[in-house]
């Protein structure tokens, strides 16, 4: 009996991993294209003319709108370099609404726009012959890494209507607006397009007088195997674990335990064949297996891809499932049974005891769905929504493979194999607790969505602090409860506590006690997925960041020419929600901070850094020249042109000399990768050193 309930309640233990699983990610490097922009110009043939801009943003992809408030990620901006024979009426204005939530990351209300979206601006012509318009659009695309995007347009009086051009200019006025941006606002960051320098790599000239270190890495990169030289993810296997997981969970919850030796036994029973009864109890499993996919794709087909990452971030969303969990968690508890119209489960039992055949399996199949809802409900609902935020648009089939696939499994296993329903643990009281542990967890994941509505409309009743003493009590209770020291409505005296059972407690009980620090600004790592961000945190003793020595690329180098140590480079943004998660996740850990603050000469370059350069500096890349207005443009350029990347983060260890130590990493929050990375190029650095020397 003891052995039963140890594999009972080991399958338990899987339920308290099942909210630990991490967000998905994607790990991507190399050369990103996620937009792709387009123009186009119309007119009425008089005096306006209408500019288009038209942004198609890659599925799972996010572009940023315009005017977001400082502090969070980088705008949409459009610049104005050269505007003759008209005048603006207006900036540009999108033909939708954005979508907006608050990020937890940047504490601050976001804008953006999926899919396709085109901005417009409307013109007044005074000289149609001499109609010019040239300008820039910059801004920043993300999914699970950022990438800084651009496009140059150009209008002229080639492509005005002939009407447009027949009418003579009421006002013949030739105006240049090289320092105005295209909303008619000065443009800080062009100041004197004539006198801009000229700047290829490995030029010497006042501005890069050392700029052999510009000079392009990436054929040394690919000799190290760098990956990030082109994308690649995990993030759809990872969906179909989490998926798998969830129905492994379902298997041993009140609402599928039971069916199992009954419906196997049903098949088992239907025919003197033995052969057609597994046959049929395989046909039942891919029943199952079938309608959960077709849910997944329906939910998809409805919604897509990005708006179910969308209804992930919205406040509206994320309280209704607040209350949905909050609603099951207490059901789970014995507050009362939520279970589907009794009319649809009997009309899809009386469907399949009518019908025969094929049909007669899906039937059943179909109401052994409707049966278990009350208990695989809360688990499909996380899973679709874990599946969303991934961005890919077969993300919740996949989901729904793996949560099927282990769902129908005993079903099929027990047809084939039919003596292990022998041995296999009756209903009984523990499947009560199995729902109980469900109803804990189910309460504790509530509170996240709950966080993220909190955030979105500023209320300020669920701070990091208040989350966490809530967590730590709901995982000490289920502790207690686990010990037999707390009983609800429906739970069977517990005579004896199991083996398995006590260490199912104890891992609850040290889980909270491991919260506990966090009352104080501990970072939890463990949980920084579900945790409010820190700076929501009143009371916080903690002092581990580390900052760069250097903003500075030459002048970074420059000193570790003077000092011989390496450097680390880090490719990073104001805007860059992923350099955020590796700086309070990763660099905090003390033997990370201790390399990067010991053996590296750390230079972090904030690609979308506006501040304006002294002079705007033409560059030649892909054949056409480009402008580099601000700091931020220059670090971008470097990275794209020295590394033949434009992702962030992205982090390379480099000799003083602008030669790679190593392959590059990008976002990935395994500390000891990460430790293995540095260390892997201060080893690389000392053999340089002793092979100079000798």
């Amino acid at each position: 009996m003891i052995m039963k309930q140890r594999s009972k309640y080991l399958l338990l233990l899987i339920t308290l991993l099942f909210i630990g699983v991490p967000k998905l990610a994607a790990q991507a490097g190399g050369m990103i294209d996620p937009v792709k922009f387009s123009q186009q110009i119309t007119d009425d043939g008089k005096k306006t003319v209408t500019v288009s801009i038209t942004a198609r943003v890659i599925d799972g992809w996010h572009l940023y709108d315009q005017n977001l408030p400082a502090g969070g990620p980088v705008s949409l901006e459009f610049h104005t370099d050269k505007l003759k024979g008209a005048k603006v009426l207006g900036g540009f204005k999108a033909n939708k609404a954005p979508h907006r939530y608050t990020d937890d990351i940047f504490g601050t209300e976001v804008r953006e726009f999926a899919g396709t979206v085109t901005f417009s601006q409307q013109l007044e012509i005074t000289d149609p012959k001499a109609f010019v318009y040239e300008g820039q659009v910059k801004g920043q695309a993300c999914q699970d890494n950022c990438v800084l995007v651009d496009y140059d347009f150009n209008f002229s009086s080639k492509q005005l209507s002939k009407a447009m051009l027949a009418v003579a200019a009421s006002e013949p006025v030739e105006t240049t607006d090289e320092g105005t941006t295209a909303g008619g606002e000065a443009d800080s960051t062009e100041t004197a397009l004539g006198a801009s320098d000229s700047l290829s790599v490995g030029a010497s000239s006042a501005s890069f007088s050392e700029a052999n270190y510009w000079a392009p890495v990436v054929e040394q990169l690919k000799a190290y195997g760098d990956r990030n030289q082109k994308q690649s993810t995990a993030g759809l296997l990872y969906i179909f674990i989490y998926g798998f997981l969830g129905g492994l969970i379902a298997l041993i919850t009140p609402c599928v335990w039971p069916m199992i030796p009954m419906t196997v036994s049903f098949f088992l029973k239907r025919t003197k064949s033995r052969k057609a009864a597994i046959r049929d109890a395989m046909i039942y499993g891919l029943s199952i297996i079938v309608i959960y996919v077709a849910l997944g794709l329906i939910i998809t087909a409805i919604f897509g891809a990005s708006a179910l990452n969308n209804l992930a971030t919205n406040a509206v969303f994320n309280i209704i499932f607040f209350l949905i969990l909050v609603l099951f968690a207490v059901s789970f508890f014995g507050a009362f049974e939520l279970v589907l119209p009794a009319k649809w489960t009997n009309k899809m039992d009386s469907k399949a005891d009518s019908t025969t055949g094929l049909l007669s399996i899906f039937f059943m199949a179909f109401t052994l769905v409707l049966v278990s809802f009350s208990c695989t409900g809360p688990i499909i609902g996380t899973l679709l929504v874990q599946a969303g935020t991934s961005g890919e648009i077969v993300a919740p089939a996949i989901g729904m493979i793996g949560f099927a696939l282990a769902l129908a499994l005993p079903f099929s296993l027990f047809a084939i194999f039919p003596n292990m329903l022998q041995s296999m643990p009756k209903s009984g009281g523990w499947l009560n607790s199995v729902k109980v542990v469900l109803g804990f967890l189910e309460l504790a994941l509530s509170l996240k969505f709950l966080s993220v509505a909190d955030l979105a409309y500023g209320w300020g009743i669920l701070d990091r602090e208040t989350f966490l003493a809530l967590w730590i009590i709901i995982f000490a209770l289920l502790g207690f409860y686990l010990l037999g020291k707390i009983r609800l409505p429906h739970d069977t005296p517990l005579e004896k506590i199991s083996v398995s059972r006590l260490f199912m407690a104890i891992i609850s009980l040290a889980f909270s006690v491991y919260m506990i620090p966090g009352l104080w600004g501990a970072p939890l790592k463990a949980i920084t997925a579900f945790a409010p961000p820190l700076y929501t945190q009143d009371f916080n003793l903690y002092d581990g960041e580390v900052h760069a020595k250097f903003d500075d690329f030459d002048a970074g180098m420059r000193y570790a020419q003077e000092t011989g140590k390496p450097v680390l480079l880090d490719f990073s943004g104001f805007g860059c929600v992923n350099c955020r998660e590796m700086e309070n996740s990763v660099w905090i850990d003390p033997t990370v901070k201790g390399l990067l603050e010991d053996e590296y000469i750390l230079i972090t370059l904030m690609v979308d850094d506006k501040t304006a350069l002294p002079n705007v500096i033409e560059v030649e890349e892909n054949g056409s020249v480009k402008k580099l207005r601000t700091i931020g443009d220059k670090w971008s350029y470097l990275q794209r042109s020295k590394f033949a990347a434009n992702a962030q983060p992205y982090y390379i260890a480099i000799d003083p000399a602008g030669n790679p130590l190593s392959a590059s990493y990008a976002h990935d929050t395994d500390i000891s990768k990460y430790i293995d990375f540095l260390k892997g190029g201060l080893k690389e650095y000392e053999v340089r050193k002793k092979e100079l020397a000798k």
